[in-house]
């Protein structure tokens, strides 16, 4: 399982601040997204997930320099999430470095956009879904009755996605899930993002199949280090 530390764009920085030597005292804390990501490259990540937070309350784009800047200083590929609700927001983060895009769950919802997505990003475009039921039923569905989560991502993987990022995850029941769906699609590529708080979580979700798990905020805070949660998401590491 790959390990895919996230970064939180906000005003061109990172809403959390980044100091990886604070249990120590070593080195400096930081919220620039370029040196953040470029620290975390050196540590071993081989993906990094911007959020943008600006973007998303906007629905398009905000923080297209910061990407720009992050892009200039890494090789390593960055996948983009928040403000993605279109084909020209995909075409405006590509082109400021991104390599991957996360549209929302409203493209679940109109198919057509979906398709012209995937035209724009092919295979590097991910949908993100919250599975959780009570999120599902409350989302503003067009469609006369929400489905369920695995009913979805049927749908999804019929449409051409071939990737799909997974909201709040890693407790022991819903690992239990995400290994079903991981049966049910095999050929699926899920992420999860949000809910893992130890190592413990990390490795129900290795053990459940799952093929990546971003983490924010545990690794900002020293919950957890990059450098034990690769080990434990791969112990071939």
């Amino acid at each position: 399982m790959l390990i895919v530390p996230s970064i939180d764009l906000e005003g061109g920085r990172s809403r959390l601040v980044f100091w990886p030597g604070a249990a120590t005292g070593i080195g400096a804390p930081t919220d620039q997204p370029a040196r953040i990501a470029r620290m975390l490259v050196d540590q071993g990540a081989e993906l990094i997930h911007l959020v943008d937070f600006d973007g998303a309350r906007a629905g398009a784009p905000a923080n297209l320099a910061a990407v720009g800047a992050v892009a200039g200083l890494v090789a390593t590929p960055l996948q983009i999430a928040g403000g993605l609700e279109s084909t020209e927001a995909i075409q405006l983060v590509f082109a400021a470095g991104a390599t991957r895009a996360v549209v929302g769950m409203q493209m679940i919802d109109n198919p057509p956009l979906l398709r012209a997505c995937l035209a724009a990003a092919g295979d590097w475009l991910a949908v993100g879904l919250d599975p959780r039921p009570d999120r599902l039923a409350a989302f503003p569905w067009r469609q006369a009755a929400p489905k369920k989560a695995e009913e979805i991502i049927d749908d999804l993987a019929a449409a051409g996605v071939m990737r799909v990022v997974l909201s709040h995850g890693g407790g022991p029941g819903e690992a239990g899930a995400f290994a079903q769906l991981v049966r049910r699609q095999p050929t699926m590529e899920l992420t999860v993002a949000g809910g893992v708080r130890d190592l413990d979580g990390i490795r129900r979700l290795r053990d459940a199949g799952v093929a990546a798990l971003i983490l924010g905020e545990p690794l900002f805070s020293g919950a957890i280090s990059l450098e034990e949660a690769r080990s434990v998401a791969d112990p071939r590491q």
